[in-house]
Formats: structure tokens, C-alpha cells, sequence
């Protein structure tokens, strides 16, 4: 758009623009504003085909499957359908009504390579090409559709079996426990990038089959946890390692996968390239000890990687990190809090603190917050010291777009409307599924985000 903002513009315009005569000409002046957006849209499903046919629902029959869920009259075999319709329906109005430029979706599934994108397809032109509801199920389809010519989906390591028994369980090759990535299938809980700028794909980097061992400073994992909370398997005893020798040899960091995607922004002074630094690790929970390392390791990754650390290597053999002064911005559900939680909360505290990073964001001003979180803590009891930072329904902040210090960044927010906000039937509906919230209604997460200024 060509325009004069200001007098001060319109001056310049006057005084070295125009002659006696001459017609005035215009300057573009107005700046590339960039919204970057991380959500857990909770897609996790017991197969990748399931998923693959809920984005395949007409929008038509989707209408009808919601009514009659709604009014009761819906067929027992098809309310389970109906649900998920729901649930995608919710999140595509959650994106409809943000309208991120870029964003980074966790929990959704894929095919284990990435190679099939009829799940990402069917999302687009049944879901975000169509006008959704703020009022939830049932309600007025008063929301824009969006659109995202570039869309990618990442090999991921969840459910990749390995030949090694890796939960200590005395069986070897088993699913979900002894895959690289805890899943029930190659695939499961895979993540996805979708954005209206193009996304570099001959220059993504991918760490999939990066070593853990060969992280700066990695021992091998031992049994922490000790105070019955968490079952030492048979045999084993407080202080063990949790891998063999040979294992660690082999064990890959990443549950999912690291991936630096690049996405290019043409602005008026020329293309501007943000590397988007995409994972989902582990959470810190669930065993004695092994998960509260690796959580840990797998955000450590990124703070070395953007300090442009040597040992790096990605799966086209590609050694070293992240170029100094490069845009970026980290992204993921990171399952680590830094003040709070079952995690080690330090590395997360090292990384905001880091000042390659924008400290607006990370410490100050412009630290993602919502009222609807604030009122959730109140109503849950959640013991956090900063209330209106988290993002999730168990009462942590682990979503995060955490920019460069180089990005100029001007807003941010986390979306979760309280009580008496607009949009709240998107969250909390007494009507859908057992609980009337969280996955039920749409997802256990949410949609956290920054606007950059170009």
C-alpha cells in the first residue's frame, strides 16, 4: 500500500519529491509487520490415517455430524467423529481469529517422514479455508478464512522402534518404550509448519539422527528420581545409568526431531530470512529420570545452537550451528518451564537470560501473558509465580516463540480469553465430549505468539 503516514512524510514528499509542475509521487513507507505463533493443537490421534480422515470431512458433512451431536440425535458410531470435528473446527477458529503469518504446530501427526501432507491438505481446505465460529460448536460462522500457501510436516523420531530395550522394561523392540521417540506408531506426535511466506526448504536443517552423546558436556542419564513417585525397573537401583554403554552410543537426542526452517520475508529494503528453530521435547515426567535429562538436553540443544557452537551436525552431514547475527526465533512446546514444574528450570532460565535473545520478550514488557490464564490459575489452584504467563491447562508456561534479539519485536500475547472475553466456547463448553474442556474442546495448550516489525 502506497501512503503518506504523517506530516512529517508528507513534507519529505513535498520538498525532494515534486518540482514545479510535477506530478507528487509517493513513498511506501509502511513497515512489514510479521506474526510468529507456536500452538499444541492437541491432534494426536491412534493412527495417522484417523487423523488424515477427519481433515478429509466435507465442510457440509462436518455441519451435519456437529448438529446432530448437538440436538442428540447422532448415531452412536459416528459421535466419536463428531468430537474431532468439534475439536478441529475450535482450533482452525482459534487460528482464524489470531491470524498468525507463520506457525508451528505441535501434536500433529504425519506419516513418520513427512512425506504426506494429506493431513496438512485436508486441514487447509476444509478447516482454514472455511469460515469457522468464535462461539464454538453450533455457532455463526463469522470468522475469515485463512490461507497458507506453504505448508511442511518433519520426519520425527516418536515411534521409530529401535532394536534396544530403552525403557529398561527387559524387552528389547518394543512399541512405544523403545522407540528413538516415545510413540504407539512412526508419526505419532509429529509437528508441522504452515505460512504464508516461503519456507527454505533446500536450506532446512534437520537433527533427527543426532547424538546425544555428542552434545557438548552429555553423560549418560542416571536414575534421579528416587522417592517412589516414579518405578525403578526390576534389577536397577537409584544412581544406575539408564542406558548401556552400547546404548548411548546410539541413543538419539531428539524425541522428535530439531529442525531449522528457514522462512524468507520480502520487505521494501530486500528479503529478510528468519530461521524458525522448531522442536517438541520430551516431557521432564513419566520415569526415574532419563525423560528429566533429555528434556532438558533437547532445550540446551537450541541455546548452543544459536550460540553458533562447533559440534553440530545435521542429517546432510552439515557441521555447525547458527550463524552469528541471524534472525530467529525459537519455537515449540518445550515442556519446560522456567520457574516452575517437574523439569530442570534452569536451563530454560539460562536461555531467556541469554542476551541473543530479544530480552523485551524473554524478561521484560512484552513477556507473553493472558487474563485467561491469570483466571485459570485462580480457578485450578495453580502455584505459579507468574500466573499470567502459563499456557497450558496443568498450570505451566512450556509454549514458546522465544525472538532474536535482532527482530525488532512490538507485541506479543498468549490466546486464552478469560470468562467474560470473547471466544471463551473455544476453550470451555460443558457440551462437548467428557469434560467440556482441554482436548475435549479444543486443545490442552495454547496459542502463543509474537508480532516482529520489519
Amino acid at each position: 500500500m502506497k501512503t503518506l503516514l504523517t506530516p512529517l512524510a508528507l513534507l519529505i514528499g513535498s520538498a525532494l519529491l515534486t518540482g514545479c509542475g510535477e506530478e507528487t509521487k509517493y513513498v511506501d513507507v509502511q513497515p512489514t509487520t510479521v506474526k510468529i505463533a507456536t500452538y499444541n493443537l492437541s491432534f494426536d490421534r491412534a493412527t495417522f490415517a484417523d487423523l488424515v480422515n477427519e481433515m478429509q470431512i466435507s465442510p457440509s458433512k462436518q455441519t451435519q455430524l456437529v448438529t446432530a451431536y448437538l440436538d442428540g440425535s447422532i448415531a452412536d458410531n459416528e459421535k466419536t467423529t463428531a468430537e474431532k470435528v468439534i475439536q478441529i473446527r475450535n482450533v482452525a477458529a482459534i487460528i482464524q481469529k489470531n491470524r498468525p503469518d507463520v506457525l508451528m504446530m505441535a501434536e500433529y501427526n504425519n506419516d513418520g517422514t513427512g512425506e504426506d501432507k494429506s493431513a496438512l491438505i485436508g486441514f487447509q481446505n476444509n478447516y482454514l479455508s472455511v469460515a469457522q465460529s468464535l462461539q464454538g460448536a453450533g455457532g455463526s460462522a463469522e470468522l475469515e478464512p485463512i490461507e497458507y500457501p506453504f505448508a511442511q510436516s518433519y520426519a520425527t523420531n516418536t515411534g521409530l522402534l529401535s532394536e534396544f530395550d530403552l525403557d529398561n522394561n527387559g524387552a528389547a523392540g518394543q512399541m512405544p518404550g523403545d522407540a528413538w521417540g516415545f510413540g504407539l506408531y512412526h508419526g505419532q506426535y509429529a509437528f508441522a509448519l504452515m505460512s504464508k511466506f516461503e519456507i527454505d526448504n533446500a536450506n532446512t536443517r534437520t537433527f533427527q539422527t543426532f547424538k546425544w552423546k555428542d552434545m557438548q558436556g552429555a553423560q549418560i542419564p542416571t536414575i534421579t528420581i528416587c522417592d517412589g513417585s516414579q518405578t525403578i525397573p526390576a534389577g536397577m537401583k537409584c544412581g544406575d545409568n539408564w542406558y548401556s554403554d552400547d546404548e548411548w552410543q546410539q541413543v538419539r537426542l531428539s524425541s522428535k526431531n530439531h529442525v531449522d526452517a528457514p522462512i524468507i520475508i520480502p520487505t521494501a529494503h530486500g528479503n529478510q530470512v528468519v530461521h524458525l528453530l522448531l522442536s517438541h521435547p520430551t516431557p521432564p515426567v513419566f520415569d526415574p529420570g532419563k525423560n528429566k535429562a533429555q528434556n532438558a538436553a533437547e532445550v540446551a540443544f537450541w541455546h548452543d545452537y544459536v550460540q553458533d557452537k562447533a559440534y553440530f551436525y545435521d542429517d546432510a552431514g552439515k557441521n555447525g550451528g547458527l550463524k552469528t547475527g541471524s534472525h530467529f526465533v525459537i519455537m515449540g512446546d518445550l515442556n519446560l518451564d522456567p520457574v516452575a514444574g517437574d523439569g530442570i528450570s534452569q536451563v530454560m532460565k539460562d536461555l531467556h537470560a541469554d542476551p541473543l535473545l530479544n530480552q523485551k520478550v524473554m524478561n521484560g514488557e512484552l513477556y507473553p501473558t493472558s487474563f485467561g490464564a491469570a483466571e485459570h490459575a485462580v480457578d485450578k489452584a495453580v502455584n505459579h509465580p507468574y500466573p499470567n504467563r502459563i499456557s497450558s491447562t496443568f498450570g505451566l508456561g512450556v509454549d514458546y516463540a522465544m525472538p532474536s534479539a535482532t527482530l525488532n519485536i512490538v507485541d506479543s500475547g498468549i490466546y486464552w480469553p478469560a470468562s467474560y472475553e470473547a471466544g471463551r466456547a473455544l476453550f470451555n463448553d460443558a457440551r462437548i465430549g467428557k469434560y467440556g474442556n482441554g482436548k475435549d474442546v479444543s486443545s490442552d495448550h495454547r496459542m502463543i505468539w509474537i508480532k516482529a516489525q520489519f
